[in-house]
């Protein structure tokens, strides 16, 4: 650890009262000071949501430890009560942060491996084909209002950022952040990974977060940030017509998956972006991507000349 970060550490103070801060400001920083280096984490950020649900724990009469302060249920139990007044993306980037830590601090302590970040998997749905895809495109874009908005948010962050189903609802137009070369990466906190936007769907994501600014990119009229059938009942109201399939978020995933292994990106960074806690997750998805050409098989198995 630099010394820059370990001052960053020594010195830090959060905007709370100091009788609340006290008794666990010690505890907090030696909790940060072992779990940053394992972490993508910045330290000060550490700092800040550990001393919260620290807090929180011990207002709650929680033991004081930082054992305690990370199990998965206190982390769920703070981010249901502890953070009434913080925006849905601030939640999630909570969350994110303190499960990160958990998984970093076990691994500190016991050297157990890091736990895998999905539950049980879902058979995955089938993908569309390049003409499907194409002609339900069009379709959304001619649908009325923000009907299209929402259609077209829901398939450029399906298809073209392999999204889970629950992952798009929290989404805002400024999540959305366009490089000097036009490529469109979603906020690397809110989701805990890297996710760059397909070069098919770039400009339409584009779009959409200039349009949305701060709002939500689908379904923006909504009162609450998240529902149950949130997702599902969009396409249950909309449905395309004859001749097309039903428009599904799982499908819009799965579409983009099978996308990026028959493009030949590497697995692990498939997985990776698709929030996969490993490769193994796509084993379900490799009996849809198309075997490479004879000739490509062959360049790549020949390597590079030096």
């Amino acid at each position: 650890m630099s010394s820059e970060v370990s001052s960053k550490i020594r010195d830090y103070r959060p905007r709370l009262p100091y009788r609340q801060w006290a008794p666990v400001a010690e505890l907090v920083r030696a909790t940060v000071a072992a779990t940053v280096p394992a972490t993508c984490y910045a330290a000060e950020h550490l700092l800040h949501v550990i001393g919260r649900v620290a807090v929180w724990a011990d207002r709650s009469g929680l033991p004081r430890d930082p054992g305690t302060w990370l199990r998965t249920e206190t982390i769920d139990a703070f981010i249901l009560s502890g953070c009434v007044t913080a925006k849905d993306s601030t939640v999630l980037t909570y969350r994110t942060w303190l499960r990160r830590a958990r998984e970093a601090l076990v691994w500190v302590q016991r050297g157990e491996a890091p736990p895998a970040r999905l539950s049980s998997p879902r058979t995955p749905q089938p993908p569309y084909g390049a003409g499907e895809l194409a002609r339900l495109r069009n379709w959304a874009n001619h649908l009325p209002d923000q009907a299209r908005l929402d259609g077209l948010a829901l398939m450029a962050l399906g298809a073209g950022c392999g999204l889970m189903p629950g992952e798009v609802p929290p989404m805002r137009g400024s999540h959305v952040r366009v490089t000097s070369g036009g490529v469109a990466v979603l906020e690397e906190e809110l989701l805990g990974r890297l996710v760059a936007c397909h070069s098919d769907w770039e400009g339409a994501l584009a779009e959409l977060a200039e349009t949305s600014g701060p709002g939500f990119l689908f379904r923006p009229g909504r009162k609450v940030a998240a529902a149950k059938n949130l997702v599902s009942s969009w396409p249950a109201r909309h449905r395309p017509h004859a001749g097309l399939p039903h428009l599904s978020a799982r499908r819009l995933r799965s579409t983009w998956i099978v996308g990026r292994l028959s493009e030949g990106i590497s697995p692990e960074a498939v997985a990776s972006a698709a929030g996969m806690a490993s490769p193994a997750g796509l084993a379900g998805y490799h009996h849809w991507v198309p075997p490479l050409p004879k000739a490509e098989v062959i360049r790549l198995l020949r390597g590079r000349r030096s």
